[in-house]
């Protein structure tokens, strides 16, 4: 799996910072590892980060530190990778490398997971980071982290 770069490291964070108070607290973080696959309770947590909160630097770093150490599981990460692109060709319905909102609409409704109270633009703009309107892997990959469910 490719690593984040500093400002997808950035977004994640400002998502997961639900009270926008510039930290994460122990729980936000907690609910991002549960996500990619870590259980920790939040003494443990608090005992591997060492504090109650992070900052966006501090949190980079503890990503550095997982990334550094979640080597053995590589064959899983790799897993994980080939699952999550799997999922992004069935949402790119004309195989350009992006998934519009007319394609993320069309595929949910094919799925019965449509809501007409949806707006796939507003969708697609909650992850869009290079604000071009549509979802590339790296985007759709960071989506699918962030969501407890899927789409």
């Amino acid at each position: 799996m490719c690593p984040l770069t500093p400002k997808e490291l950035e977004v994640i964070f400002e998502k997961l910072d639900i009270n926008s108070d510039g930290f994460l607290t122990l729980e936000e973080l907690n609910l991002l590892l549960e996500r990619t696959g870590f259980k920790f309770s939040i003494e443990e947590l608090e005992s591997l980060v060492g504090k109650k909160s992070l900052d966006l630097s501090e949190f980079m770093f503890f990503y550095d530190s997982i990334l550094n150490h979640k080597n053995g599981d590589v064959d899983e990460i790799e897993e994980i990778e080939s699952d999550l692109l799997k999922a992004f060709k069935v949402f790119d319905l004309d195989g350009d490398g992006f998934i519009t909102s007319q394609e993320l609409e069309y595929v949910l409704k094919r799925l019965g997971m449509w809501d007409e109270e949806k707006d796939s633009r507003s969708m697609i703009y909650s992850y869009d980071t290079n604000l071009d309107g549509k979802l590339d892997f790296k985007e759709f990959k960071n989506m699918m982290l962030l969501t407890q469910q899927p789409i």
